[in-house]
């Protein structure tokens, strides 16, 4: 439509030239209409190259963006968190938590059978060390109850920084990051579930075991107290001889 608007222009101009001019310039009507074509089509394609660069350019913001780095980690604010937790179990008192040592000090102190050379005192000691075993598993779950509970305050903090960060990326890369650290942060919550029910369930286990022991050691206490021997029979007496 452009250049057949060129085209008519140039016809017209032409056409309403004065006579007396023709004498003094050539003009090739043919010649100009073609030579105003070339120049409308190269600044059309001029145009178009323009277009492209800028489509490119626009482009290349975009990929810029996409993989621009999320300016935010709470890697290490989870790893903080957890390790409180952590710590707990390892200072833990009483039975090992280590599968090895839990064995041997389980079977000495939760006997399934007292032997006979287990001396009165060392069964006292026993039921006192498993009392003691059992008061220690209760502490640690009420300690890991107290921290968690603080935990959570904190990853609601670190949830809502997470939040944020994901609404304001920038590029495809910001956002799969701040996912990635969501992910974190509900994996770091899975696994703090799983110690607080480590501690409540060490604490139940260490009650029954303890229960169950006390039992042993009354029926041990109770047949060393009855013995071995011929138990009493009564028998008649005869004072006269009869």
């Amino acid at each position: 439509m452009k250049i057949r608007l060129v085209t008519l222009a140039v016809a017209a101009l032409i056409g309403v030239m004065p006579a007396a001019q023709a004498q003094w310039v050539v003009v090739d009507p043919t010649n100009l209409v073609q030579n105003t074509l070339t120049a409308v089509r190269t600044l059309e394609q001029i145009n178009n190259q323009i277009q492209q660069l800028q489509n490119q350019a626009q482009s290349l913001i975009n990929q810029g963006r996409n993989l621009a780095s999320l300016p935010f980690d709470v890697v290490n604010r989870l790893r903080s968190t957890l390790a409180t937790t952590q710590q707990l179990i390892t200072q833990a008192q009483g039975l090992a938590f280590q599968v090895q040592s839990m064995d041997q000090q389980f079977a000495q102190l939760y006997p399934q059978q007292y032997a006979a050379t287990v001396s009165g005192n060392q069964m006292y000691q026993d039921a006192h060390q498993r009392w003691q075993n059992t008061l220690n598993g209760l502490q640690t779950a009420m300690q890991m109850q107290a921290q968690v509970s603080q935990n959570v305050t904190e990853d609601e903090g670190v949830l809502t920084d997470l939040v944020g960060q994901s609404q304001s990326a920038t590029g495809a890369l910001q956002a799969m990051q701040a996912t990635n650290q969501l992910l974190a942060l509900q994996a770091k919550q899975s696994v703090q579930s799983q110690q607080l029910q480590l501690t409540q369930g060490r604490a139940t286990a260490l009650e029954l075991a303890r229960q169950a022991a006390a039992v042993e050691r009354g029926r041990e206490v109770t047949r060393r107290f009855l013995g071995t021997g011929t138990a009493y029979r009564p028998q008649s007496v005869n004072f006269y001889g009869n």
